[in-house]
Protein backbone atom coordinates (compact mmCIF):
# COMPACT_ATOMS: atom_id res chain seq x y z
CA UNK A 1 0.00 0.00 0.00
CA UNK A 2 1.54 3.31 -1.10
CA UNK A 3 1.57 6.08 1.48
CA UNK A 4 1.94 9.84 1.65
CA UNK A 5 4.79 11.55 3.48
CA UNK A 6 5.21 14.86 5.26
CA UNK A 7 8.50 16.76 5.16
CA UNK A 8 10.04 14.73 2.34
CA UNK A 9 12.07 17.69 1.05
CA UNK A 10 13.75 18.06 4.44
CA UNK A 11 15.12 14.51 4.41
CA UNK A 12 18.71 13.80 3.38
CA UNK A 13 19.25 12.14 0.01
CA UNK A 14 19.89 8.77 1.68
CA UNK A 15 16.72 9.11 3.73
CA UNK A 16 14.73 9.99 0.61
CA UNK A 17 16.06 6.87 -1.12
CA UNK A 18 15.28 4.69 1.91
CA UNK A 19 11.65 5.89 1.88
CA UNK A 20 11.34 5.46 -1.89
CA UNK A 21 12.69 1.89 -1.95
CA UNK A 22 10.76 0.81 1.16
CA UNK A 23 7.50 2.20 -0.27
CA UNK A 24 7.67 1.25 -3.95
CA UNK A 25 10.05 -1.67 -4.54
CA UNK A 26 9.81 -5.36 -3.68
CA UNK A 27 13.57 -5.85 -3.79
CA UNK A 28 14.88 -2.95 -1.71
CA UNK A 29 18.55 -3.84 -2.08
CA UNK A 30 18.48 -4.02 -5.89
CA UNK A 31 16.59 -0.74 -6.17
CA UNK A 32 18.99 1.00 -3.81
CA UNK A 33 22.02 -0.30 -5.73
CA UNK A 34 20.61 0.98 -9.03
CA UNK A 35 19.84 4.41 -7.61
CA UNK A 36 23.24 4.77 -5.96
CA UNK A 37 25.37 3.42 -8.83
CA UNK A 38 24.47 6.50 -10.88
CA UNK A 39 25.86 8.86 -8.25
CA UNK A 40 29.04 10.61 -9.31
CA UNK A 41 32.12 9.57 -7.33
CA UNK A 42 33.28 13.19 -7.39
CA UNK A 43 31.45 14.63 -4.36
CA UNK A 44 31.61 18.25 -5.51
CA UNK A 45 30.25 17.34 -8.93
CA UNK A 46 27.48 15.25 -7.36
CA UNK A 47 26.54 18.11 -5.05
CA UNK A 48 26.35 20.41 -8.07
CA UNK A 49 23.95 18.00 -9.79
CA UNK A 50 21.93 17.59 -6.59
CA UNK A 51 21.34 21.34 -6.46
CA UNK A 52 20.09 21.71 -10.05
CA UNK A 53 16.62 20.52 -9.05
CA UNK A 54 14.64 19.56 -5.96
CA UNK A 55 14.32 16.17 -4.20
CA UNK A 56 17.28 14.68 -6.08
CA UNK A 57 17.83 10.98 -5.43
CA UNK A 58 20.22 10.08 -8.27
CA UNK A 59 21.39 11.12 -11.76
CA UNK A 60 19.74 10.11 -15.04
CA UNK A 61 22.37 9.83 -17.74
CA UNK A 62 21.93 10.39 -21.48
CA UNK A 63 24.63 9.53 -24.03
CA UNK A 64 26.68 12.54 -25.11
CA UNK A 65 27.83 12.11 -28.72
CA UNK A 66 29.26 14.26 -31.47
CA UNK A 67 28.52 14.72 -35.17
CA UNK A 68 31.64 15.94 -37.05
CA UNK A 69 32.20 17.54 -40.48
CA UNK A 70 29.51 20.22 -40.37
CA UNK A 71 30.48 23.04 -42.74
CA UNK A 72 28.41 26.07 -41.69
CA UNK A 73 29.00 29.44 -43.36
CA UNK A 74 32.48 28.30 -44.34
CA UNK A 75 33.49 27.09 -40.86
CA UNK A 76 33.86 23.44 -39.80
CA UNK A 77 32.07 22.34 -36.63
CA UNK A 78 31.84 19.17 -34.61
CA UNK A 79 28.38 19.37 -33.04
CA UNK A 80 27.69 17.91 -29.56
CA UNK A 81 24.43 15.99 -29.15
CA UNK A 82 22.82 14.57 -26.00
CA UNK A 83 20.13 12.04 -26.93
CA UNK A 84 19.05 8.46 -26.23
CA UNK A 85 17.65 7.54 -29.66
CA UNK A 86 19.66 5.24 -31.93
CA UNK A 87 20.73 6.52 -35.37
CA UNK A 88 20.18 10.24 -34.72
CA UNK A 89 23.87 11.11 -34.33
CA UNK A 90 24.80 8.80 -37.21
CA UNK A 91 22.18 10.41 -39.46
CA UNK A 92 23.38 13.92 -38.61
CA UNK A 93 26.98 12.91 -39.30
CA UNK A 94 26.00 11.33 -42.62
CA UNK A 95 24.12 14.46 -43.71
CA UNK A 96 27.06 16.65 -42.68
CA UNK A 97 29.44 14.52 -44.76
CA UNK A 98 27.05 14.55 -47.75
CA UNK A 99 26.89 18.37 -47.82
CA UNK A 100 30.55 18.92 -46.95
CA UNK A 101 31.55 18.57 -50.61
CA UNK A 102 28.48 20.42 -51.90
CA UNK A 103 29.02 23.84 -50.34
CA UNK A 104 27.97 23.01 -46.79
CA UNK A 105 25.18 24.66 -44.84
CA UNK A 106 24.30 28.35 -44.93
CA UNK A 107 22.59 29.92 -41.92
CA UNK A 108 21.57 33.41 -40.88
CA UNK A 109 19.70 34.98 -37.99
CA UNK A 110 16.70 36.98 -39.19
CA UNK A 111 15.58 38.48 -35.86
CA UNK A 112 16.13 37.97 -32.13
CA UNK A 113 13.33 39.67 -30.19
CA UNK A 114 11.28 37.95 -27.48
CA UNK A 115 7.90 38.61 -25.90
CA UNK A 116 6.58 38.88 -22.36
CA UNK A 117 3.11 39.76 -21.12
CA UNK A 118 1.31 41.08 -18.06
CA UNK A 119 -2.17 39.58 -18.06
CA UNK A 120 -4.81 41.48 -16.08
CA UNK A 121 -8.52 42.17 -15.81
CA UNK A 122 -10.29 45.48 -15.31
CA UNK A 123 -14.01 45.99 -14.76
CA UNK A 124 -14.09 49.73 -15.49
CA UNK A 125 -13.96 51.77 -18.69
CA UNK A 126 -11.29 50.85 -21.27
CA UNK A 127 -10.59 54.54 -21.90
CA UNK A 128 -9.35 54.84 -18.30
CA UNK A 129 -6.77 52.12 -19.01
CA UNK A 130 -5.66 53.85 -22.19
CA UNK A 131 -5.09 57.05 -20.20
CA UNK A 132 -3.27 55.08 -17.52
CA UNK A 133 -0.99 53.40 -20.06
CA UNK A 134 -0.10 56.72 -21.69
CA UNK A 135 0.75 58.26 -18.33
CA UNK A 136 2.79 55.22 -17.27
CA UNK A 137 4.62 54.62 -20.55
CA UNK A 138 7.89 56.16 -19.36
CA UNK A 139 7.49 55.01 -15.74
CA UNK A 140 7.52 51.37 -16.84
CA UNK A 141 11.05 51.96 -18.15
CA UNK A 142 12.12 54.06 -15.16
CA UNK A 143 10.91 51.54 -12.58
CA UNK A 144 12.83 48.71 -14.27
CA UNK A 145 16.06 50.66 -14.75
CA UNK A 146 17.96 48.70 -12.07
CA UNK A 147 16.85 45.41 -13.67
CA UNK A 148 17.77 46.47 -17.22
CA UNK A 149 21.04 48.25 -16.42
CA UNK A 150 23.39 45.31 -17.13
CA UNK A 151 21.39 44.08 -20.12
CA UNK A 152 21.41 47.56 -21.69
CA UNK A 153 25.20 47.69 -21.36
CA UNK A 154 25.37 44.53 -23.49
CA UNK A 155 23.06 46.05 -26.11
CA UNK A 156 19.76 44.55 -24.95
CA UNK A 157 16.81 45.61 -22.87
CA UNK A 158 13.13 46.50 -23.26
CA UNK A 159 12.35 47.44 -26.84
CA UNK A 160 8.65 48.20 -26.67
CA UNK A 161 5.58 48.01 -24.41
CA UNK A 162 2.06 47.88 -25.85
CA UNK A 163 -1.40 48.00 -24.27
CA UNK A 164 -3.74 45.37 -25.72
CA UNK A 165 -7.51 45.17 -25.35
CA UNK A 166 -8.54 41.50 -25.42
CA UNK A 167 -12.09 41.93 -24.12
CA UNK A 168 -13.61 40.59 -27.34
CA UNK A 169 -11.97 37.24 -26.61
CA UNK A 170 -12.45 37.24 -22.82
CA UNK A 171 -14.50 39.55 -20.61
CA UNK A 172 -12.50 42.32 -18.90
CA UNK A 173 -9.18 40.89 -20.13
CA UNK A 174 -6.25 43.16 -21.08
CA UNK A 175 -2.49 42.84 -21.59
CA UNK A 176 0.76 44.68 -21.38
CA UNK A 177 2.63 43.14 -24.34
CA UNK A 178 6.37 43.82 -24.13
CA UNK A 179 9.19 43.12 -26.58
CA UNK A 180 12.73 42.37 -25.34
CA UNK A 181 16.25 41.86 -26.65
CA UNK A 182 18.34 39.63 -24.36
CA UNK A 183 21.56 39.25 -26.44
CA UNK A 184 23.44 36.06 -25.37
CA UNK A 185 21.10 35.13 -22.51
CA UNK A 186 17.93 33.13 -23.05
CA UNK A 187 16.56 35.87 -20.79
CA UNK A 188 13.69 34.21 -18.93
CA UNK A 189 14.60 35.58 -15.50
CA UNK A 190 15.35 39.03 -16.92
CA UNK A 191 12.05 39.21 -18.81
CA UNK A 192 9.97 37.89 -15.92
CA UNK A 193 11.57 40.35 -13.48
CA UNK A 194 10.74 43.25 -15.79
CA UNK A 195 7.17 42.03 -16.24
CA UNK A 196 6.57 41.69 -12.52
CA UNK A 197 7.77 45.25 -12.03
CA UNK A 198 5.43 46.44 -14.82
CA UNK A 199 2.60 44.73 -12.93
CA UNK A 200 3.56 46.41 -9.66
CA UNK A 201 3.77 49.82 -11.35
CA UNK A 202 0.36 49.32 -12.98
CA UNK A 203 -1.29 48.03 -9.79
CA UNK A 204 0.08 50.91 -7.70
CA UNK A 205 -1.25 53.44 -10.20
CA UNK A 206 -4.65 51.72 -10.34
CA UNK A 207 -5.16 51.86 -6.58
CA UNK A 208 -5.35 55.66 -6.56
CA UNK A 209 -6.19 56.63 -10.14
CA UNK A 210 -8.73 54.17 -11.52
CA UNK A 211 -12.40 53.89 -10.64
CA UNK A 212 -12.75 50.15 -11.34
CA UNK A 213 -11.05 47.05 -9.97
CA UNK A 214 -7.78 46.04 -11.65
CA UNK A 215 -6.62 42.49 -10.95
CA UNK A 216 -3.19 41.23 -12.05
CA UNK A 217 -3.62 37.62 -13.16
CA UNK A 218 -0.01 36.79 -14.04
CA UNK A 219 3.22 38.17 -15.47
CA UNK A 220 5.23 35.77 -17.64
CA UNK A 221 7.40 35.53 -20.74
CA UNK A 222 6.11 33.73 -23.83
CA UNK A 223 7.91 30.73 -25.30
CA UNK A 224 6.30 31.58 -28.63
CA UNK A 225 9.04 33.62 -30.31
CA UNK A 226 8.06 34.10 -33.98
CA UNK A 227 10.35 37.15 -34.13
CA UNK A 228 13.40 35.27 -32.89
CA UNK A 229 14.04 33.56 -36.21
CA UNK A 230 16.92 31.73 -37.85
CA UNK A 231 17.17 30.32 -41.38
CA UNK A 232 19.27 27.33 -42.43
CA UNK A 233 19.63 25.98 -45.96
CA UNK A 234 21.58 23.79 -48.34
CA UNK A 235 21.67 23.87 -52.13
CA UNK A 236 23.49 22.32 -55.06
CA UNK A 237 22.97 21.47 -58.70
CA UNK A 238 20.53 18.61 -59.12
CA UNK A 239 23.16 16.48 -60.87
CA UNK A 240 25.30 16.66 -57.72
CA UNK A 241 22.66 14.77 -55.71
CA UNK A 242 24.51 11.50 -56.19
CA UNK A 243 25.27 8.70 -53.68
CA UNK A 244 21.63 7.58 -53.69
CA UNK A 245 21.47 3.92 -54.70
CA UNK A 246 19.06 2.93 -57.43
CA UNK A 247 17.69 6.39 -58.22
CA UNK A 248 18.88 9.18 -60.51
CA UNK A 249 19.68 12.63 -59.06
CA UNK A 250 16.68 14.18 -60.84
CA UNK A 251 14.27 11.49 -59.60
CA UNK A 252 15.68 11.73 -56.08
CA UNK A 253 15.23 15.52 -56.02
CA UNK A 254 11.64 15.29 -57.29
CA UNK A 255 10.70 12.53 -54.85
CA UNK A 256 12.35 14.42 -51.97
CA UNK A 257 10.40 17.60 -52.79
CA UNK A 258 7.17 15.62 -53.03
CA UNK A 259 7.84 14.20 -49.55
CA UNK A 260 8.23 17.73 -48.17
CA UNK A 261 5.04 18.88 -49.91
CA UNK A 262 3.12 15.98 -48.35
CA UNK A 263 4.27 17.18 -44.90
CA UNK A 264 3.11 20.69 -45.79
CA UNK A 265 -0.51 19.62 -46.36
CA UNK A 266 -0.91 16.45 -44.25
CA UNK A 267 -0.75 17.01 -40.45
CA UNK A 268 -0.36 13.30 -39.65
CA UNK A 269 2.83 13.26 -41.71
CA UNK A 270 3.91 16.76 -40.64
CA UNK A 271 4.10 15.81 -36.95
CA UNK A 272 6.49 12.91 -37.63
CA UNK A 273 8.38 14.98 -40.20
CA UNK A 274 8.95 17.76 -37.66
CA UNK A 275 9.72 15.27 -34.89
CA UNK A 276 12.70 14.21 -36.96
CA UNK A 277 13.84 17.83 -37.16
CA UNK A 278 13.53 18.08 -33.37
CA UNK A 279 15.74 14.99 -32.98
CA UNK A 280 18.62 17.15 -34.17
CA UNK A 281 17.53 20.37 -32.50
CA UNK A 282 16.73 18.95 -29.05
CA UNK A 283 19.97 16.96 -28.91
CA UNK A 284 22.10 20.10 -29.40
CA UNK A 285 19.85 22.25 -27.21
CA UNK A 286 20.19 19.73 -24.38
CA UNK A 287 23.96 19.34 -24.85
CA UNK A 288 24.39 23.14 -24.62
CA UNK A 289 22.32 23.53 -21.45
CA UNK A 290 19.26 25.15 -23.02
CA UNK A 291 15.56 24.53 -22.41
CA UNK A 292 14.40 22.00 -25.00
CA UNK A 293 10.79 22.06 -23.71
CA UNK A 294 10.54 25.78 -24.42
CA UNK A 295 12.13 25.28 -27.83
CA UNK A 296 9.72 22.44 -28.66
CA UNK A 297 6.66 24.44 -27.63
CA UNK A 298 7.70 27.51 -29.61
CA UNK A 299 8.65 25.62 -32.76
CA UNK A 300 5.50 23.50 -32.86
CA UNK A 301 3.36 26.60 -32.32
CA UNK A 302 5.22 28.22 -35.23
CA UNK A 303 4.48 25.17 -37.39
CA UNK A 304 0.77 25.83 -36.72
CA UNK A 305 0.77 29.56 -37.38
CA UNK A 306 -1.30 29.20 -40.57
CA UNK A 307 -4.08 27.49 -38.64
CA UNK A 308 -2.90 24.02 -39.66
CA UNK A 309 0.14 22.12 -38.45
CA UNK A 310 2.66 21.99 -41.32
CA UNK A 311 6.21 21.03 -42.26
CA UNK A 312 8.92 23.31 -40.94
CA UNK A 313 11.14 22.62 -43.95
CA UNK A 314 10.67 23.46 -47.62
CA UNK A 315 12.37 22.30 -50.82
CA UNK A 316 12.46 23.35 -54.48
CA UNK A 317 14.20 22.99 -57.82
CA UNK A 318 14.88 26.26 -59.62
CA UNK A 319 16.91 26.44 -62.86
CA UNK A 320 18.55 23.11 -62.15
CA UNK A 321 19.43 23.94 -58.53
CA UNK A 322 18.03 21.89 -55.65
CA UNK A 323 17.38 23.92 -52.49
CA UNK A 324 16.29 22.70 -49.04
CA UNK A 325 15.68 25.18 -46.22
CA UNK A 326 13.96 25.97 -42.95
CA UNK A 327 13.07 29.03 -40.89
CA UNK A 328 12.37 28.37 -37.21
CA UNK A 329 12.09 30.35 -33.97
CA UNK A 330 14.90 29.64 -31.50
CA UNK A 331 15.34 31.47 -28.19
CA UNK A 332 18.73 30.27 -26.95
CA UNK A 333 21.35 31.39 -24.47
CA UNK A 334 25.08 30.92 -24.09
CA UNK A 335 25.36 32.70 -20.74
CA UNK A 336 23.42 32.11 -17.51
CA UNK A 337 21.56 29.02 -16.33
CA UNK A 338 23.34 25.69 -16.81
CA UNK A 339 25.71 27.18 -19.39
CA UNK A 340 28.04 28.35 -16.65
CA UNK A 341 27.37 25.49 -14.18
CA UNK A 342 27.25 22.12 -15.92
CA UNK A 343 30.78 20.91 -16.79
CA UNK A 344 29.64 19.07 -19.95
CA UNK A 345 27.72 22.12 -21.13
CA UNK A 346 30.90 24.17 -20.78
CA UNK A 347 32.77 21.58 -22.86
CA UNK A 348 30.01 21.53 -25.47
CA UNK A 349 30.13 25.30 -25.87
CA UNK A 350 33.93 25.29 -26.00
CA UNK A 351 33.76 22.56 -28.68
CA UNK A 352 31.59 24.99 -30.68
CA UNK A 353 34.20 27.75 -30.20
CA UNK A 354 32.21 29.52 -27.46
CA UNK A 355 29.42 30.77 -29.73
CA UNK A 356 27.23 33.80 -29.16
CA UNK A 357 23.49 33.13 -28.88
CA UNK A 358 23.11 34.07 -32.56
CA UNK A 359 25.86 31.67 -33.60
CA UNK A 360 24.29 28.91 -31.53
CA UNK A 361 20.93 29.59 -33.21
CA UNK A 362 22.58 28.91 -36.57
CA UNK A 363 24.27 25.71 -35.39
CA UNK A 364 21.09 24.31 -33.82
CA UNK A 365 19.00 25.13 -36.90
CA UNK A 366 21.54 23.40 -39.14
CA UNK A 367 21.45 20.29 -36.93
CA UNK A 368 17.67 20.17 -37.37
CA UNK A 369 17.87 20.65 -41.13
CA UNK A 370 20.57 17.97 -41.43
CA UNK A 371 18.47 15.52 -39.46
CA UNK A 372 15.45 16.13 -41.69
CA UNK A 373 17.53 15.74 -44.84
CA UNK A 374 18.92 12.44 -43.60
CA UNK A 375 15.44 11.15 -42.68
CA UNK A 376 13.84 12.16 -45.99
CA UNK A 377 16.77 10.78 -47.94
CA UNK A 378 16.31 7.40 -46.26
CA UNK A 379 12.53 7.45 -46.55
CA UNK A 380 12.58 8.20 -50.28
CA UNK A 381 15.34 5.71 -51.14
CA UNK A 382 16.11 2.66 -48.95
CA UNK A 383 13.35 3.20 -46.37
CA UNK A 384 13.86 4.35 -42.79
CA UNK A 385 14.15 0.93 -41.15
CA UNK A 386 17.27 -0.38 -42.86
CA UNK A 387 19.59 2.15 -41.26
CA UNK A 388 17.60 2.64 -38.07
CA UNK A 389 17.39 -1.05 -37.19
CA UNK A 390 21.10 -1.58 -37.76
CA UNK A 391 21.74 1.20 -35.25
CA UNK A 392 19.12 -0.36 -32.96
CA UNK A 393 20.84 -3.75 -33.11
CA UNK A 394 23.05 -3.03 -30.11
CA UNK A 395 20.03 -2.09 -27.97
CA UNK A 396 18.41 -5.47 -28.75
CA UNK A 397 21.64 -7.33 -27.97
CA UNK A 398 22.02 -5.51 -24.66
CA UNK A 399 18.39 -6.24 -23.81
CA UNK A 400 19.11 -9.97 -24.14
CA UNK A 401 22.46 -9.68 -22.31
CA UNK A 402 24.61 -10.73 -25.25
CA UNK A 403 28.26 -11.33 -24.41
CA UNK A 404 31.03 -9.41 -26.22
CA UNK A 405 31.70 -12.53 -28.34
CA UNK A 406 28.00 -12.88 -29.23
CA UNK A 407 27.78 -9.17 -30.12
CA UNK A 408 30.75 -9.47 -32.45
CA UNK A 409 29.24 -12.45 -34.26
CA UNK A 410 25.76 -10.96 -34.61
CA UNK A 411 27.03 -7.57 -35.78
CA UNK A 412 28.99 -9.40 -38.48
CA UNK A 413 25.94 -11.51 -39.39
CA UNK A 414 23.59 -8.53 -39.74
CA UNK A 415 25.93 -6.57 -41.96
CA UNK A 416 24.45 -8.61 -44.81
CA UNK A 417 21.05 -9.55 -43.34
CA UNK A 418 17.92 -7.52 -42.60
CA UNK A 419 17.62 -6.47 -38.97
CA UNK A 420 14.38 -6.87 -37.06
CA UNK A 421 13.69 -7.76 -33.45
CA UNK A 422 12.57 -11.36 -34.02
CA UNK A 423 15.44 -12.07 -36.43
CA UNK A 424 18.00 -10.85 -33.90
CA UNK A 425 16.45 -12.90 -31.07
CA UNK A 426 16.22 -16.05 -33.21
CA UNK A 427 19.83 -15.70 -34.40
CA UNK A 428 21.08 -15.11 -30.86
CA UNK A 429 19.16 -18.11 -29.53
CA UNK A 430 20.48 -20.33 -32.36
CA UNK A 431 24.02 -19.19 -31.59
CA UNK A 432 23.55 -20.06 -27.93
CA UNK A 433 22.10 -23.50 -28.75
CA UNK A 434 25.11 -24.32 -30.91
CA UNK A 435 27.45 -23.11 -28.18
CA UNK A 436 25.87 -25.39 -25.56
CA UNK A 437 25.67 -28.52 -27.69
Amino acid sequence: MHKTITGFSKLSKSQKIDWIVDTYFKNNDDAKIILKQYWNSNEKLQQLHDEFIENTITNYYLPFGVAPNFLINGKIYTIPMAIEESSVVAAASKAAKFWLDRGGFKAKVISTTKIGQVHFTYDGETKELITAFNELSQKFYDDTSTITKSMKKRGGGILDIEFKNKTKELDNYYQLHATFETIDAMGANFINSCLEQFATTLKTYAETNLSGNLNIIMSILSNYVPNCLVRAEVSCKVEELTENDGISPQSFAEKFIQAVKIAEIEPYRAVTHNKGIMNGIDAVVLATGNDFRAIEAGIHAYASRSGQYRSLTQASIDKGVFKFWMEIPLALGTVGGLTSLHPLVKLALEMLDKPSAKELMKIVAVAGLAQNFAALRSLTTTGIQEGHMKMHLMNILNQFKATPEEKEQLISHFKTNAVNHSAVVETLEALRRVKHQ
